[in-house]
Order: structure tokens, then sequence, then C-alpha cells
């Protein structure tokens, strides 16, 4: 049994990282955000500006804001990786220290002290659906959800042990113009754009 375990686990390791090497040679070559989960590759198409691009733009000026110096709201590359879960993301925002950003690769999930994701039009289900799934698997303690299309978000905390594996057990919901505290800071959220603004690379639904 061990010995049939082991070979199982090496094949869904060959598996990912056949599969992250897929999404490495795309990502300079493709539009859009490619990523993997358990159910394999998901590429999600994103306007290059637009309310997406700049609802995350805002989020990361303000919270810069308010935390302290050594904490960083990272907007760029790399990705989130968790090999052994067989699960690579790259969340529109992550709130990490300065010091767990000094790596050669992927950052670790568990140094992540929050990840943030604006929804995209083109496929909301991989943010409200899939995410809220692999973040608490992977062990990210806060993640904080904006939705462009409906001006409502929620924040989700509280990993705890299910027969479905880790979840969230807390859930706050918000709508645009509250203020929204993610991890031990609070932000505001108004003047957010949404889909259907008048803004240059997004046109109306």
């Amino acid at each position: 049994m061990t010995i049939a375990s082991d070979n199982a686990q090496q094949g869904a390791s060959h598996q990912y990282r056949a599969m992250r090497d897929v999404v490495r040679s795309m990502d300079d070559t493709l539009p859009g955000k490619f990523e993997i989960t358990k159910e394999g590759i998901v590429h999600d198409m994103m306007a290059p500006i637009g309310p997406h691009e700049l609802t995350t733009l805002h989020l990361r000026k303000r919270l810069e804001k308010v935390m302290p110096d050594e904490l960083v709201a990272h907007t760029g590359t790399p990705d989130v990786e968790a090999e052994a879960e067989g699960i690579m993301r790259h969340p529109d925002v992550m709130v990490i220290a300065w010091a767990d950003m000094d790596v050669p690769d992927s950052f670790d999930p568990r140094t992540l002290i929050a990840a943030i994701e604006v929804v995209s039009r083109s496929n909301p289900d991989n943010d409200w659906v899939g995410k809220m799934r692999d973040y608490p698997l992977i062990g990210i303690p806060v993640y904080a959800v904006f939705d462009p299309r409906t001006g409502t978000g929620a924040v989700l905390t509280d990993i705890h042990t299910t027969p479905g594996g880790p979840r969230y057990a807390t859930r706050k919901d918000f709508v645009y113009g509250e203020d929204v505290t993610i991890g031990d800071w609070t932000i505001p959220t108004d003047n957010l754009p949404r889909y259907g603004d008048r803004v240059t690379g997004e046109s109306k639904p």
C-alpha cells in the first residue's frame, strides 16, 4: 500500500510540474493569467486597463497607507505555489513581508498575510469558487474578494478543518462604500471602479 501511495504521489507531482512548465512558457506569450488547480490549468482573461487593474492599484495604495513599512501589498510576480497540493495561484494583491519576498522562486503561501482578488468578468467562479477552496487548503489565512460586477465583496478568515478539507469558517460580506478590514488593517472601498464604467480598455457589459 505504501509503495502504491508513493507511486501515485510521484505521478501527481510529475503531472503538476509538467503543467507548471506549460503555464510558465505561456505567461509571456498569451494574454491573461494562467494558474494551476487540482482540476488542471485555469486561464483567466483580463483587460490590460480598466476596472480590474484600477481596483488592484487602488487596493494596493490604500493598504500601503495603513500597513507598517516592513509589509508590502505586492501586485507582481512570482506566483504562490504549493507543489504538494498541486496548486499554483497568482493573487491580484499579496500582503507579505519584505523579508519573505527574498526567495529564488515562487512564494510560500504560508508566508502570505492575505490574498486579495478582483473578480474577473470573464471567469468569476475562479475567484468565488476555486480560490475560496484553494486558498485555505494552501494555508493563506485571509482571503478578500472584490467584485466590480456587483460592487460587493467578502473577507474570509479562520481556516478550520471540514470533511471536504480546510475551509474558511468566517465570511464578512460588504458593499462598495463601506470600510473593510483585511487582516489588521481597515481601508475604505468608496470610489472603486465597476465594470461598465467608462474607462479605457474596458467595454460596457
